[in-house]
């Protein structure tokens, strides 16, 4: 198979939410229960992506207001359209330089997001963080447990060996729980903790497994789409044959993420 160059796309919530959006939402109400957090506190969501954690945010931790940042233009009209709450916000803006004054919030989280800047936005996140205020950030175990992720790029990469170097799990390392929690120490965060979160990832059949890769909405689905409709073919039939897929067609697998805390 021949070697392609597939860009990273980040711009339609509608095709994100197929793909990856549902089962975020998942681990994005794990994360808020391990981290209990009192009522009535103002939040920062560093790279909101279509408002998920913030939604989850808005309807489990009764905060006093949260504000969502992300990159691109897209997702956050996407997250204004979709997250309703007077008490949220969403601006476009740079994770690793944050528009906001020292010690703003008293939580400032990340999900799925921190993998891109990972020094740079943690320091920030550390930066706008109040005293005794929790910076917190999950991301998707990749090179592990984030199994919808790994049918494909195993897949991939049997056919195409170049296809390795766009594998989330070989261009994030950052997304484990030992270089997570170094990267919190090194900014200087104290009492650092950290988790897997395990949610339940069910395909109802083959078709709600691969078609959100036709979306493309990151390096898997941005891959899957640059390949001639052979190739595609071909990728999509290694996959299928490699699904532990049920008499009844449904897929049942896990997607693990690595969650991490400190306190400012």
């Amino acid at each position: 198979m021949s070697t392609y160059q597939a860009q990273s796309e980040w711009a339609s919530g509608d095709a994100y939410e197929p793909y990856v959006g549902r089962w975020s939402r998942l681990v994005a109400r794990e994360f808020l229960s391990w981290l209990n957090p009192p009522y009535n506190l103002s939040w920062l969501d560093v790279g909101c992506g279509t408002g998920a954690l913030c939604q989850s945010i808005l309807e489990l931790t009764k905060p006093s207001l949260v504000q969502g940042i992300d990159q691109s233009d897209a997702y956050v009209n996407y997250a204004r359209k979709r997250v309703t709450d007077s008490r949220a916000t969403f601006d476009q803006g740079d994770a690793r330089n944050l528009p906001f004054p020292d010690a703003s919030f008293d939580h400032v989280v990340s999900g799925l997001a921190i993998n891109f800047v990972p020094e740079a936005a943690v320091a920030e996140m550390a930066r706008v963080a109040r005293s005794e205020g929790n910076v917190a950030v999950y991301v998707w175990d990749y090179a592990g447990e984030m199994q919808m992720m790994r049918y494909f790029w195993d897949a991939a990469v049997a056919l195409d060996p170049a296809a390795e170097a766009l594998d989330e799990g070989k261009r994030f390392p950052i997304c484990n729980e030992k270089p997570l929690r170094q990267l919190f120490q090194d900014s200087g965060l104290q009492n650092v903790e950290s988790r897997a979160i395990d949610v339940p990832t069910v395909f109802g059949s083959f078709d709600d497994y691969w078609t959100p890769f036709l979306g493309g909405q990151g390096p898997a689905p941005s891959y899957a789409m640059s390949l001639s409709e052979n190739q595609r073919t071909e990728l999509r039939e290694l996959i299928r044959s490699q699904l532990p897929i049920k008499g009844d067609g449904s897929i049942e697998l896990i997607a693990r993420a690595w969650a991490v805390r400190g306190k400012r």
